[in-house]
């Protein structure tokens, strides 16, 4: 796992549990980004529980981002946090 790629738990505020959740489901689905020559990054958490997260590498111009975006890490981060109410990439 990216160390890099995981921003310090006080960055979230109020949402530190949350974040910490989501990043561990990050973790999870890193290895398999990293194997295509991309990573992921949990940028920030909104008052109203948008997580925004930042795709890097191959990931940023893939042409199954949208795929990998629903089905890989949508999926991961609501079966850990079903609160969140929406997930979003900052640069694509």
């Amino acid at each position: 796992m990216s160390e890099a790629n995981i921003k310090n738990l006080d960055h979230f505020g109020k949402h530190q549990e949350l974040a910490a959740k989501i990043q561990d489901a990050l973790s999870e689905l890193r290895p398999y980004l990293e194997a295509d020559s991309g990573n992921i990054t949990l940028v920030e958490i909104t008052d109203d529980l948008v997580v925004k997260v930042q795709l890097h590498g191959a990931c940023a111009d893939c042409s199954m981002i949208n795929m990998t975006m629903t089905g890989g890490v949508e999926s991961a981060i609501k079966n850990v946090a079903p609160e969140v109410t929406a997930i979003e990439a900052i640069n694509i």
